[in-house]
């Protein structure tokens, strides 16, 4: 075997190697062999059909395999005799070869660039932290509260308003036919929900107990279902009550309803999640700046397919956001030219980030450990009731999965690492301060124009009585420059 380096330019290496013939012929007859005492064939004791006939019949397919595992062995060999340690998986292309001569392909790779990660006990990083007041718990509760709204029927026979619940039959036509999921009996409406299709609520508002009428609406472009998508439809709706929302008082009863023992526990469990959720921004903004500090730190070559790479990510994704809010490129107050170039920035931090934290993680043999990813596995599970066992054998069954766990997994475990090596310093904050979004520093990112705000989404009734709405859309994307 050959192996020629045509190029070494930065981070980049070519090579071509060449395995002669006589080697992929022995490679090949002693694959053949192996087939020939294993396989059973009409008229020949095992080990004993010969090798014209094994050419024969599986020539084309030892030939296959064969090529590609020399490929494979003697890329890895290059490598090796090189000391060269991959950024990405290299290229390969077969440039010449016909059965009987030698075998030539090319190499091209990217390897990782040589760095010494800092000595981290020098970096210097601010924890803001913010205290969970007894103002944020009241308001906590009254948000509780109103989720656990109790409707009865009012005492006259008056106009419903936004805020009330309707008990309600309908039946939903399009041409006069009536649709699947289009009809219900008794079924209860909150009214300014916004849980069935743009225009059906509104209609409703000032109707009475015994009011029967058509409400007339369109079905978003955009709906999940093709066959109704931007059709106008009648629903035929016949009123039974008007309910309006019963006080909910915050008290031991209505702690215990909800599974604690008495108010102050129910108070005790609130402040323990919003303190949770705290904790979370504060080492959210910590790795932010983190992120900054390392950033200013490192400064060393990246390989250039991996930076396309993830540009390309990044540029889709902002496609694909425009997209969705109604923007255009245009729209933007730079150029598709400068906007590259400032992605094109993002993208090549991003990628030297990642560098750095892998190579912390390996230098000090950082790893994910299978219970880690099983524990997130279930926590996925828990998102879908009553489909956890479907979830965890999906994940089980495809290893691309738990890869996309695993990076974040080992990301924080680096992130916790540095940090212990890190002088932190905690800095009280107001829950605004600490809440606040760094991406919303007009010095650091360009205005665009906002898309016209919509209703969000909504889900549609159980029984699937009115379609879900369309998507609202969105703002012009962000410029995020953490990894």
């Amino acid at each position: 075997m050959q192996i020629t380096q045509t190029n070494s330019d930065g981070l980049k290496r070519d090579f071509t190697v060449l395995v002669e013939a006589a080697e992929i012929e022995t490679r090949v007859t002693n694959k053949l062999t192996e087939v020939g005492a294993e396989i059973k064939l009409p008229g020949f004791r095992p080990g004993k059909v010969p090798m014209a006939i094994l050419r024969q019949r599986f020539g084309k397919s030892v030939m296959g395999e064969i090529l590609e595992q020399t490929v494979n062995e003697t890329s890895q060999q290059a490598l090796d005799e090189n000391d060269l340690r991959p950024a990405q998986q290299p290229k390969i292309e077969i440039t010449k070869f016909d059965e009987g001569t030698d075998l030539e392909f090319t190499l091209e790779v990217e390897v990782m660039p040589e760095f010494e990660p800092m000595d981290f006990s020098k970096l210097k990083l601010e924890k803001k932290v913010a205290d969970v007041t007894d103002d944020k718990v009241d308001e906590a509760l009254e948000q509780i509260a109103g989720q656990q709204k109790n409707f009865e029927k009012v005492s006259k026979n008056r106009k419903s308003k936004s805020g009330d619940a309707l008990l309600i039959d309908f039946l939903g036509k399009v041409d006069d036919v009536a649709f699947d999921g289009g009809a219900a009996e008794g079924h209860q409406l909150e009214l300014g929900s916004n849980s069935f299709i743009p225009g059906f609520e509104d209609q409703l508002i000032g109707t009475k107990g015994g009011d029967e009428l058509d409400v007339k609406v369109t079905f978003p472009e955009n709906y999940g279902s093709a066959e109704l998508a931007g059709k106008d439809a009648v629903f035929e709706v016949k009123v039974h009550e008007v309910l309006e929302a019963a006080p909910v008082e915050i008290n031991d009863d209505f702690a215990t309803k909800l599974g604690l023992e008495n108010l102050d526990a129910l108070k005790d469990a609130v402040k323990e999640r919003i303190s949770e959720e705290y904790g979370q921004l504060s080492r959210q903004t910590m790795k932010r700046s983190m992120l900054d500090a390392l950033a200013e730190e490192h400064s060393f070559e990246v390989p250039p397919g991996m930076k396309q790479g993830e540009f390309e990510g990044i540029w889709g994704q902002f496609e694909k956001e425009l997209e969705q809010s109604g923007q255009k490129l245009e729209d933007q107050d730079q150029s598709e030219e400068e906007l590259r170039e400032e992605y094109t920035q993002i993208a090549e931090r991003r990628v030297r980030l990642g560098l750095l934290l892998a190579e912390v993680g390996r230098i000090n043999n950082i790893e994910v450990t299978q219970d880690e990813v099983n524990q997130a596995i279930l926590a996925q599970a828990r998102s879908y009731p009553g489909q956890e066992q479907q979830i965890f054998q999906m994940f089980q069954e495809r290893p691309e999965m738990q890869a996309q766990l695993r990076a974040p997994i080992f990301e924080d475990k680096v992130v916790d690492f540095i940090a212990e090596l890190a002088t932190v310093t905690e800095n009280k904050v107001s829950v605004d301060e600490l809440m606040k979004d760094p991406d919303e520093e007009p010095a650091e990112k360009p205005k665009k124009k906002a898309a016209p705000k919509k209703a969000a989404a909504k889900k549609a009734p159980a029984k699937k009585a009115a379609p879900k709405k369309a998507p609202a859309k969105k703002a012009a994307p962000k410029k995020k420059s953490d990894s």
